[in-house]
C-alpha cells in the first residue's frame, strides 16, 4: 500500500483583469449609412435605434465606438464587420483601441 504525501508550496496565484479593447468604426465617403446600421445590428447586436444613433455619430464626428470587448472578441467582431463590408464592396475601416483600466 502506498502512502499519499501532501506537500505545501508557498506561492500565490495572482489573477489579473483582462484587457479590454474598443472597436472603433471610422467614417468614409463610400460605405452606405444603411449598411453601417445593418452591420451594427447584426455584428454588434445593437438595437436599430442605437445603431442609427451611432451611425450618425460616426458620420458627424468621424468615428464612434461600436463596442468594448476582451481582445479575442474584439478581433472577431472587427473581422466579421470588415468581411461583411468587403462582400458588399465597401471600404469600411475598423480599428481596436486598448481601453485604460
Amino acid at each position: 500500500m502506498s502512502t499519499l504525501v501532501h506537500t505545501h508550496t508557498d506561492h500565490e496565484t495572482k489573477l489579473r483583469m483582462p484587457h479590454y479593447y474598443a472597436v472603433i468604426i471610422h467614417n468614409d465617403d463610400v460605405t452606405s449609412m444603411d449598411f453601417v446600421v445593418e452591420m451594427l445590428v447584426k455584428v454588434f447586436h445593437k438595437s436599430t435605434v442605437e445603431a442609427s444613433d451611432l451611425m450618425m455619430e460616426v458620420h458627424n464626428v468621424g468615428h464612434g465606438i461600436a463596442g468594448v470587448y476582451t481582445y479575442d472578441i474584439a478581433v472577431t467582431k472587427k473581422y466579421q464587420a470588415e468581411r461583411r463590408a468587403s462582400e458588399k464592396g465597401f471600404p469600411l475601416r475598423l480599428t481596436l483601441w486598448e481601453v485604460e483600466q
